[in-house]
């Protein structure tokens, strides 16, 4: 995936394209990431699957110092996801050959979020001693902004429990300021036609004594790299809470947030 980050940073569609999801725990040198084998991306292109697949066949087909891995444009295969948003997305998969074995690789492509403060350059740190790759990606803040908005949706039904531990382990490790994280919740509630409530349901008690998600937590905490985290699942959901309900409530009232929050909080 390095690899053809490294295509994309070195091609005409370098701005076009915006690193967002669990790579970014990579990019951001967190103490611990979690294993993906997608690569995900915002767009700010035509959304049209031809455009797409033209984008990624010409990205695999760039020429580039040799790094020991060809991507086989002519394996791209394009097709739609999120058929129910305002901007449907595209899933892109095709083959790669890495010392002679074939790996399949997926990039998901969304459209139409909005990203506050704005995208930042990075560079995405290599595992061999090739040229690293220099790109845009989403800030800490819409990370957050994205991952509050679909625990707010969601509510008990949320399944996406690795989106609990991004947030534990982003108020873990980073600090956020807090005019900016409540501009970038403020864009992607409005963005996304949801209605920010003090205390959705996803960060309550409820959620953290449901049986199903217990036995979830528990399944995933034997997986590196949730084993981290906090061991039950109402301790997560608490230390989330700890971090997002003073926001959500403010923003709830139609109030300033002018706090600060410093790794492992709380907000002052």
């Amino acid at each position: 995936m390095e690899r053809f980050l490294y295509r994309l940073a070195q091609s005409p569609h370098a701005n076009t394209f915006i690193l967002k999801g669990a790579l970014l725990l990579t990019a951001w040198q967190a103490p611990t990431s979690r294993p993906t084998l997608d690569i995900d991306l915002a767009g700010r292109t035509d959304n049209g699957l031809e455009n797409i697949r033209t984008v990624v066949r010409s990205l695999c087909a760039i020429d580039v110092t040799e790094d020991g891995i060809t991507f086989n444009a002519e394996s791209v295969e394009v097709s739609r996801i999120e058929e129910d948003a305002d901007y449907e997305g595209a899933r892109a998969r095709f083959d790669a050959i890495l010392a002679g074995a074939r790996v399949l690789l997926q990039i998901d492509v969304g459209f139409g979020d909005v990203i506050v403060p704005h995208p930042e350059r990075l560079e995405y740190p290599t595992i061999l001693n090739f040229p690293a790759p220099v790109l845009l990606a989403y800030p800490k803040e819409s990370v957050v902004a994205e991952k509050l908005e679909a625990l707010t949706v969601l509510g008990l039904i949320n399944s996406r429990l690795k989106d609990y531990f991004d947030l534990w382990l982003l108020s873990k490790v980073y600090p956020f300021d807090g005019t900016v994280l409540a501009a970038a919740v403020e864009a992607t509630f409005e963005r996304r036609r949801t209605t920010i409530q003090a205390l959705p349901i996803g960060l309550t008690e409820a959620f953290g004594r449901d049986p199903v998600r217990v036995t979830q937590w528990r399944a995933m905490r034997r997986r590196s790299p949730f084993g981290t985290a906090p061991e039950e699942l109402l301790d997560l959901v608490a230390a989330v809470s700890a971090f997002a309900s003073p926001l959500l409530s403010a923003l709830a009232a139609h109030a300033e947030f002018r706090a600060r929050w410093e790794p492992g909080g709380p907000w002052l």
